[in-house]
């Protein structure tokens, strides 16, 4: 369902394997399949996604008359969709009695409380006096996020009411469509938690959870928390790699992620991690490349494995290491506006060390002010040799390649 980001991949290692792949999505606007990706799509079913009950009819039906084997989402949106979609055909899926605690933001924290891990204050809030009220509870500095978007999009860091309000305004007053959705006004509000980001990428298969990789987040300026870019594995001390996995594991466990991969973003504070939050799906942002490259682990095949309930290892998701180190760079105009092009970009690609670079917002159109996602114009992803030789070409690439 809408295979965007690792939702694409998904659907290209599918067709890789033989498998007949049916995209269901509204194929309009964000929601519109690329080309390349509907060359490979053995069919398009245009349905409002947003509609479950549209959606599971429409699916239900091509179901009786060709049966599926796996239903799998293509972005975070649709993991609870998914995870009762295929509860209803029969399939494999999450637990749908829980599912919804890894799509909520706010049902996340209470089971992650309740289970007794560390874990921020919070609130939720819908109006302005609730807001006030959350404050209240929370204090001051802190974050607040919608409860069920992703992509950074309308999260902000609070250091008085005032900053709080404006971020709470500025969302209530944003029409745009995410794939089709409102954004909504539902909020959490939570204590600010200062420390390093990394995220915790792995699985869980046959009752075992396994991190398969530690990587390093890099953020843009507060208040916003726009990811600039990906280094795995992260440089971290042993005995904190060894902390990380053992909270990720109590994490999984309290959302009840029964099987598939997951992506756990944390915070390093001074008690130790803290979740920010998970994703029961693929990670986006080319990060299963990175994990691919660095550990041998396919976090998409395990994800089709989890789907069709089969081993993943009959997939061939366990390979050989290719690279000690491997990141992805992402490019943005700090204030907006528009570029005519970059300058060396074409002569990146030459590179042995670099896989793939990829413009997303072409010369000439718009680039939005850096506060999410969606001011990213363009990516590259490379290997290299360690951490430290990753980090060289990371600033290297301020003299590669210029924005014009």
């Amino acid at each position: 369902m809408e295979p965007v980001s690792g939702g694409a991949a998904l659907a290209r290692a599918a067709h890789r394997l033989g498998a007949r792949v049916v995209t269901a999505s509204q194929d309009a606007g964000d929601c519109e399949i690329p080309a390349k990706l509907r060359e490979i799509v053995d069919e398009v079913l245009v349905v409002d996604t947003n509609d479950e009950a549209a959606l599971a009819e429409a699916v239900t039906r091509l179901h009786r008359r060709n049966p599926f084997d796996a239903v799998l989402p293509g972005c975070d949106f649709y993991v609870a969709t998914a995870a009762r979609l295929a509860a209803r055909l029969g399939l494999p899926g999450l637990p749908v009695e829980t599912v919804d605690s890894v799509r909520n933001k706010a049902l996340m924290r209470e089971s992650v409380t309740r289970a007794g891990l560390r874990s921020p204050r919070f609130a939720e809030a819908d109006t302005t006096d609730r807001l006030r009220s959350a404050a209240e509870h929370v204090g001051f500095p802190c974050v607040m996020k919608p409860v069920e978007s992703s992509g950074s999009i309308h999260v902000s860091l609070a250091r008085d009411w005032p900053q709080l309000l404006r971020a709470f305004t500025e969302l209530a007053q944003d029409e745009t469509l995410d794939l089709g959705r409102p954004m909504g006004h539902r909020v959490i509000v939570e204590q600010y938690v200062p420390g390093e980001e990394i995220s915790a990428d792995g699985y869980v298969a046959d009752g075992v959870t396994t991190v398969v990789a530690v990587t390093r987040k890099v953020l843009g300026a507060e208040p916003r928390f726009v990811e600039l870019g990906h280094l795995t594995p992260a440089d971290l001390p042993g005995d904190v790699t060894d902390q990380v996995k053992a909270y990720t594991e109590d994490v999984v466990r309290a959302l009840n992620v029964t099987a598939g991969p997951f992506h756990c973003e944390l915070r390093l504070s001074d008690q130790g991690p803290v979740l920010i939050e998970l994703g029961a799906r693929l990670p986006g942002d080319g990060i299963p490349e990175l994990v691919k490259r660095v550990t041998g682990v396919d976090l998409t095949l395990i994800m089709l494995a989890a789907g069709l309930g089969a081993d993943p290892r009959r997939l061939g998701a366990f390979g050989e290491p290719v690279a000690a180190s491997a990141a992805v760079r992402f490019l943005t105009l700090p204030e907006g506006d528009s570029y005519s092009g970059i300058k060396g970009w074409d002569e990146l690609s030459d590179l042995p060390n670099v896989v793939e670079t990829h413009v997303a917002i072409p010369p000439g159109v718009p680039v939005p002010e850096v506060r999410d996602c969606r001011s990213r114009l363009a990516h590259v992803l490379y290997t290299a040799d360690s951490h430290r030789a990753a980090l060289a070409f990371w600033d290297s690439l301020d003299k590669r390649v210029v924005i014009q």
